[in-house]
């Protein structure tokens, strides 16, 4: 997999968007593997019973498909330096969630890439955010 370079981004670029089906296994499984045992995300009945319409997938998960999305797009080489989300609407089993992204500032003093970044599913926009990572200058010949 190759990186990007910060020089090779511009102010505006898109990121390819990605569609994640939110299946019923994916939600339960990464809850449970972040030690978020809170029944409202592995436990239908007791979700329903406290007002969801089903189990509903926790903000650890989706901070990680925020930095999934953004490194895939980045590479190997990207180091993270911020992520800044918000969440809006959950985001069910049986949905999918497409993200989608646009570089909305580069800082020359330190390689620095801002890219804005919004996960949408059936219901509206489960996240919205922001995420900064440090790319490496393009090697020369």
């Amino acid at each position: 997999m190759r990186s990007r370079a910060y020089d090779e981004v511009t102010v505006g670029e898109t990121l390819p968007e990605l569609s994640i089906p939110l299946t019923r296994t994916l939600i339960v499984a990464t809850a449970i593997a972040g030690r978020d045992y809170q029944d409202v995300h592995h436990d239908p009945g007791l979700a329903v019973e406290r007002g969801s319409r089903d189990v509903f997938m926790n903000i650890l998960t989706t901070n990680g498909l925020v930095d999934r999305y953004v490194t895939e797009w980045a590479g190997p080489a990207a180091e993270v330096k911020a992520i800044k989300i918000r969440l809006g609407v959950p985001n069910y089993p049986g949905d999918t969630m497409v993200l989608t992204g646009a570089v909305t500032a580069k800082h020359d003093e330190d390689h620095r890439v801002e890219i804005a970044v919004r996960g949408d599913n059936g219901v509206g926009a489960h996240v919205t955010g922001t995420v900064a990572v440090r790319l490496p200058r393009r090697e020369e010949p």
